[in-house]
């Protein structure tokens, strides 16, 4: 079975069943939300991970404001004060909550914010009745599949919340993060020769950064099919991996001495005995699961101990056939750059990538909280070097 047939890679979808996808990715989002506690709902432990509140309003607030405002008649606002609220990252729309002061945010109340989400998706739903134009059925699609990726980090940032809770509790007994990979290693050899590479069917829905499909040159390369796995990291940990600057960029080593990093995010060594925090709380190590939480500078760090490197994103969308992909995030060596001939979008979705295009990795595949119909071989995620709370991972080149 190919990677699109396992990940159901989202083909265009036609108007008459947009109203269907629509409300099924606003229900996930809030099945998401069904284990947590009230309290739950507000924390905000860093400035990257959003408290779960957050993540509602911002989904809604984003149909509001780039559908219901410019496009339904007659449209009234749920809240005035929603837009300073729960905008992320838009300049063009105005003035917003400084993000590291989400947590804060003890008002609106949790019901209130479900309130105005069901609120959106009934007008929302209304006006979807009516027949739509290809302007709107193109913002309706990003707005799902920005919807999706919130789900994704609905879910990292309530394991990091739970997760740095004390009593470590359980989230659910459902969500399996540790998927065994039931291959034997090997190294798949790649020809030397020009490559296309970026998104190619304008049927499809992808993302701008995506777009300008061209030709790279790749020399020879080898790639594994397997992600690198907790019991090969223990050994890079036990050899002292994390103790050697000569595996490390200098920025790197500065950041696990800074930080005081000797492990991987989630690992508590408790009597001689590797544990992770998952969803089901902590758990005794997954030794043949793959490895994950870990930074660019970790898995850099790996690569070199290994005597082996990172793939480029390019090597990584050249060869993506020949291994299955999925369960983790994979930092590769790209940083995130436009591809030949990008142009931003005006107005404020034009910010959707575009400005975030310096100082960060690429990642590609996907992981085990990314939602379904959201994942292709040309999708381009990407963080900063030192992040570690989405569930990203190591497959090695040579």
């Amino acid at each position: 079975m190919s990677n699109q047939e396992r990940f159901d890679t989202f083909f265009m979808i036609k108007t008459e069943n947009i109203v269907t996808f629509f409300l099924e990715t606003r229900q996930y989002t809030e099945t998401i939300c069904k284990p947590l506690e009230i309290e739950d709902y507000v924390v905000q432990p860093i400035v990257d991970v959003s408290p779960p509140k957050w993540h509602l309003g911002h989904t809604s607030w984003f149909f509001e404001e780039f559908i219901l405002k410019p496009y339904k008649p007659n449209y009234r606002l749920f809240d005035d004060d929603f837009a300073f609220v729960f905008n992320s990252y838009y300049e063009n729309v105005g003035k917003r909550v400084v993000r590291n002061d989400r947590g804060n945010l003890s008002r609106p109340g949790v019901a209130k914010v479900y309130d105005y989400r069901h609120y959106v998706t009934n007008e929302m739903k209304e006006f979807l009745q009516s027949e739509i134009s290809s302007e709107i059925e193109e913002i309706l699609l990003i707005g799902i599949h920005h919807e999706k990726q919130h789900q994704e980090l609905l879910i990292t940032d309530i394991k990091y919340i739970l997760g740095n809770n004390p009593l470590l509790p359980k989230y659910n007994d459902s969500f399996q993060e540790n998927p065994v990979q039931d291959v034997k290693q090997k190294w798949i050899e790649m020809n030397e020769g020009i490559y296309e590479i970026g998104h190619s069917d304008p049927e499809t829905f992808c993302y701008d950064n995506e777009l300008g499909r061209h030709k790279v040159y790749l020399h020879e390369y080898r790639i594994s099919n397997k992600l690198v796995t907790n019991d090969e990291f223990i050994e890079f940990i036990d050899s002292g991996g994390y103790k050697d600057f000569n595996y490390w960029h200098a920025e790197g080593w500065d950041w696990i001495q800074q930080n005081n990093i000797h492990q991987p995010m989630y690992w508590h060594k408790i009597e001689n005995q590797w544990y992770q925090y998952t969803a089901q709380g902590l758990q005794k190590i997954t030794k043949e699961a793959p490895v994950t939480h870990i930074s660019y500078f970790e898995a850099f760090a790996y690569s070199q101990w290994k005597k082996c490197r990172l793939p480029t994103e390019f090597e990584w969308e050249a060869a993506e056939e020949n291994f299955n992909w999925g369960s983790r995030w994979e930092w590769t060596e790209s940083a995130y750059l436009p591809y030949p001939g990008y142009k931003k979008d005006k107005g404020a979705l034009g910010e959707y990538n575009g400005k975030f295009m310096v100082n960060q990795k690429v990642l590609r595949g996907g992981s085990v909280a990314t939602s379904t119909n959201h994942t292709r071989p040309t999708y381009r995620n990407f963080f900063q070097t030192n992040l570690r709370w989405q569930f990203t991972g190591i497959r090695l080149a040579k």
